[in-house]
């Protein structure tokens, strides 16, 4: 049976920074409908305290999601060496799909129709699929770009994870900080290998009392429209719940590869809140046995880049491969553990071995 290896990645950070005073004049309303009688720089501090997002990333009022996806599948081509003709599928994450300016969603056609058509590839064989996932939709792609391979239906794969939440939060929400833009992208290949690439996964879905964790909804300020849909997020449950499951899957995902903790080199984990991703990873280690780690295993993008949902395992992966991430790098044959957690409410993790 193939196995599947990374054999290129690709990264697009947008270059628009927003830093904290982008929010200073904003009206924040509670979940109740409330307004919020508190100073913007207490609010947006106590923010930055819990999160860390000092800085976010937004595209400009010109670009659109396939076009973040494009350059980040561009390069990853690109890195890997190859004649995009040759891909058999490019599968391609998002949340929201081709969202305007005015935060109108379109997904017709669909993300990886427009990124094969960007990309100009006439390869009438070549199939496009959207993975609509939550916030582990890369994580997801990749998965089931194992699956193909594995059934050798497909010997080379784009996965491609790019999103633009800058364009779906609520002006009046507070939440709205933590959201960001960006996209990332890798190409994987059929390897007969053995023992290297994906060796292990694992897929939950609670959608059950869990399903409106994050969810679409109106304003928070009841009398302005209440048409428009917003990503509504419900930060406490969601706190609650990752830290109860995530830990675990992380570590049915390692046991299954036949690993320990202590086999792991990375943990490349989605990052909403820096708080609830240090006490992830925390809860993780005391799975076995360990109160005592290095914090270096965690990489962490979100206090520079935001929350870009699907893009951000991605992105950080190239940029720690290709020497990009200051004082963080990959070992020769390591393994690493790519794992997030989002809408649905969804859970996936991979151990992933370098060949």
């Amino acid at each position: 049976m193939p196995n599947t290896i990374i054999i290129g990645s690709g990264s697009y950070i947008p270059t628009k920074v927003i830093g904290r005073e982008h929010f200073i004049n904003s009206v924040f309303y509670t979940d109740e409908g409330d307004k919020i009688d508190k100073p913007n720089e207490e609010i947006i501090q106590k923010f930055v305290d819990i999160t860390e997002i000092e800085n976010r990333r937004y595209l400009e009022d010109d670009e659109f999601n396939s076009d973040l996806g494009y350059r980040a599948a561009k390069e990853a081509i690109y890195d890997a060496q190859i004649n995009q003709e040759d891909l058999d599928y490019i599968i391609y994450a998002s949340n929201f799909g081709e969202v305007d300016k005015n935060g109108m969603t379109n997904f017709m056609p669909s993300m990886s129709a427009r990124v094969k058509n960007k990309l100009g590839i006439q390869n009438r064989r070549c199939v496009n699929y959207d993975m609509i996932f939550g916030c582990p939709g890369w994580v997801e792609a990749m998965i089931l770009a194992d699956t193909l391979i594995k059934a050798k239906k497909a010997k080379l794969i784009l996965v491609v994870g790019s999103e633009t939440l800058s364009r779906v939060t609520d002006a009046f929400d507070r939440n709205k900080m933590i959201f960001a833009d960006g996209a990332g992208a890798v190409v994987v290949k059929a390897t007969d290998e053995e023992n290297v690439g994906i060796i292990a996964d694992a897929t939950l879905c609670d959608n059950n009392a869990e399903l409106n964790y994050l969810e679409n909804a109106p304003s928070l300020k009841k009398d302005e429209d209440q048409k428009p849909l917003y990503i509504r997020m419900h930060g406490r449950k969601i706190y609650e719940y990752a830290l109860k499951y995530v830990p675990d899957a992380i570590k049915e995902t390692i046991d299954k590869a036949g690993l320990t903790i202590d086999d792991i080199d990375k943990i490349l984990i989605h990052q909403a809140n820096a708080k609830m991703d240090y006490a992830m990873i925390s809860r993780l280690h005391k799975l076995y046995g360990k109160t005592d780690y290095d914090h270096a295993i965690a990489p962490m993008t979100i206090q520079e880049f935001g929350n870009s949902s699907v893009a951000t395992i991605p992105t950080m992966f190239d940029l720690i491969i290709k020497g990009n991430m200051k004082g963080q790098n990959f070992k020769e044959k390591g393994n690493i553990v790519f794992a997030s957690v989002g809408a649905g409410m969804n859970i996936n993790a991979i151990v992933y071995k370098f060949p």
